[in-house]
């Protein structure tokens, strides 16, 4: 027997181990059976080259539990290793064997997971001892039997063994003692190894009989050896993708669309990734994509990794590039991430100009459910706005959808303002705002829909880009004043009329917690409403991005400023000018108010009961 000590710099790895370079415990499995995938993927590779001449026969990875021993136990029928390759590879922990093999067999490598030794440690987390039993796929070689309890110190022995490969042992430890129950087992290899290469294999299918679960004789294969994503797009049909995302998904609605990725250049990727329906009033949803090295699974965690507005996607991502690593700090800072992470961004923006070029109507009957990944793409990531602009839409409030292009020109000649600047009218809730949105459309403006819950930020976006433009939503002012065409004329009436007219209205205004209001006179026309409520474009932007942004607490804690104008050119307002301040007036007054109050949803509990009693008594 051979003794010796582990060659670590430290005095005992096994607690840095433990510490730093884990995060999760569960990982453990998913680092021994991507080992023995390794094993298995590398012998493949020999026997294609003509290294290997014997016969591969079965080619699985089996684990199994023996509750009695308290063992948990992974093996393969891969390409073993010699007592001087244990030495290398696992007493030397430094070293990852797969650089060397990839370098001999670099052309036929791909499929190769590369980090055995600094992985195969994770298993002390759980384990208070682990053994190795491996025999080499060399001719001549004998089996060989490596044990250390945890500690620097390790002991290594001849064995008996008839077949090539390696039994991974480990000892549960009594901490650890859930890694013993089939059910956990079955649960991680679901998670971790749903996809790997190589068929997985735990103990038998079990079926329901006389009351109980009885085993068949079937293995239990937990594995998709060949997930859709590694297929040619040539060779799925639409039902292919739909069946994969069900699977992934379950209960969930169907997609809107899917991005088959498929690189070998620079790097290697591969993947499916789906847009899902997102409801603008639902939470956003993100840990959907599931991140994978080779088939096997890393993490679901992928912001930093992948573009934050990615993040809403559906699907997976595969590539031996990103590092079989559990740090996700790790995975931001690596250099090749950051170039897939760009690349996805190209690709998505590619296939949805793909998509609005080729069938237009669909996208548009699809923009409602795409407009929330659009927008938040155009506002966190330039590169994809330079794409974005392309398919970006805008809908007006009749359902027309038009590109940024496509809009400008279309209001450019009424929509412009004296001092040459394009003003773009919106509303955010057709019903609230209908009285605005028709002042609008009696003066031949267009109003655009903007009903997203990032609307608010990405109408800030727009005017940035748009050269000299705003975006005003309708019932931030009289029509008059956002698309001023010409001068203001000044008011006919005298200052001592003026002054009874503020009066009579100033004293009918409501009395509302953290809401104040400005009165102003506008001669708007007879046609116009005789008072109007209106507020800030900029104050209730501010507002919004508050209720948004704990930042902003603020311009959230600011009572609300609107502004009442009364609109003298109406009928019925002209007949106030000339009249005593009596009871009457001040009621009809009163009257005027709520009605504007209630037009903009201001007009509520008591105050609106009281108006309903008041507009009664007129009736009567």
């Amino acid at each position: 027997m051979q003794k010796g000590n582990i060659g670590v710099t430290t005095d005992n790895i096994f607690p840095v181990i433990k510490k730093f370079l884990y995060s999760d415990q569960e990982i453990f499995l998913r680092e021994v059976v991507s080992n023995a995938i390794d094993a298995t993927q590398k012998l493949k590779t020999f026997a294609s080259v003509g290294d290997f001449k014997g016969e591969l026969g079965e080619l699985t990875v089996k684990i199994a539990i023996d509750s009695k021993e308290k063992t948990l136990t992974i093996s393969d029928r891969g390409i073993g290793m010699t007592t001087e390759e244990i030495e290398k590879y696992i007493n030397q922990i430094a070293f990852s064997g797969a650089e060397e093999f990839l370098e001999k067999y670099k052309t036929d490598a791909n499929a190769i997971i590369g980090h055995f030794g600094l992985g195969f440690y994770s298993t002390f987390m759980v384990s208070k001892q682990v053994d190795i039993i491996t025999k080499s796929w060399k001719e001549s070689s004998e089996a060989v039997k490596w044990s250390c309890d945890g500690s620097p110190e390790y002991t290594m022995e001849p064995i008996e063994k008839e077949d090539r490969g390696t039994d991974i042992v480990l000892h549960i430890d009594d901490e650890s003692q859930s890694y013993l129950e089939e059910g956990k087992i079955e649960s991680l290899l679901k998670k971790y190894c749903k996809f790997v290469p190589v068929p997985v294999i735990f103990g038998k299918k079990k079926e329901w009989k006389d009351d109980k679960y009885e085993e068949t004789a079937e293995d239990n294969q937990i594995n998709d050896a060949t997930p859709t994503w590694t297929k040619k797009p040539a060779d799925l049909t639409e039902e292919d993708y739909l069946k994969f995302y069900k699977d992934l998904y379950p209960m969930t609605e169907d997609p809107l669309f899917h991005i088959h990725l498929n690189v070998d250049y620079p790097f290697n990727l591969t993947g499916i990734l789906y847009f899902p329906k997102i409801k603008s009033n639902v939470e956003i949803q993100k840990n959907k994509i599931q991140l994978y090295c080779n088939q096997v699974y890393v993490t679901d965690s992928v912001e930093g990794i992948v573009p934050d507005f990615l993040t809403l996607l559906h699907g997976v991502i595969d590539s031996p590039d990103i590092p079989l690593n559990v740090s996700r700090s790790y995975l931001q800072q690596d250099a090749n991430v950051k170039k897939i992470s760009s690349h996805i961004t190209k690709k998505v923006a590619d296939r949805l100009l793909d998509i609005f070029k080729n069938d237009r109507k669909q996208y548009e009957e699809k923009w409602n459910d795409l407009k929330i990944f659009i927008e938040y793409g155009i506002l966190t990531e330039e590169k994809f706005w330079d794409k974005a602009q392309k398919f970006c839409l805008l809908k007006n409030i009749e359902g027309q959808c038009f590109t940024l292009d496509e809009y400008k020109a279309l209001i450019s000649e009424n929509q412009t303002d004296k001092d040459g600047q394009l003003i773009c009218l919106y509303a955010s809730d057709k019903d609230m705002q209908h009285a605005y949105i028709d002042a609008a459309k009696a003066n031949g403006y267009d109003v655009l829909l903007m009903d997203g819950q990032l609307d608010v930020h990405f109408v800030g976006k727009l005017e940035q880009q748009f050269e000299k433009s705003r975006f005003v939503r309708v019932d931030s002012d009289v029509i008059e004043n956002l698309i001023v065409k010409k001068e203001k004329e000044a008011l006919t009436l005298s200052e001592e009329q003026q002054e009874s007219l503020k009066k009579t209205f100033t004293g009918q205004l409501p009395v509302i917690e953290k809401t104040e209001f400005k009165l102003q006179l506008e001669n708007l026309g007879e046609n116009a409403m005789p008072v109007v409520v209106t507020l800030n474009e900029f104050m209730r932007r501010m507002q919004e991005m508050a209720a948004m942004n704990s930042g902003m607490n603020f311009y959230g804690d600011m009572p609300t400023s609107y502004s009442l104008v009364v609109n003298t050119g109406h009928p019925l307002v002209k007949k106030f000018i000339d009249s005593d301040t009596s009871e009457n007036i001040e009621s009809k007054a009163k009257q005027l108010i709520d009605l504007a109050l209630l037009s903009n949803g201001l007009l509520k509990g008591e105050a609106l009961t009281t108006f309903v009693k008041r507009s009664l008594d007129l009736i009567e």
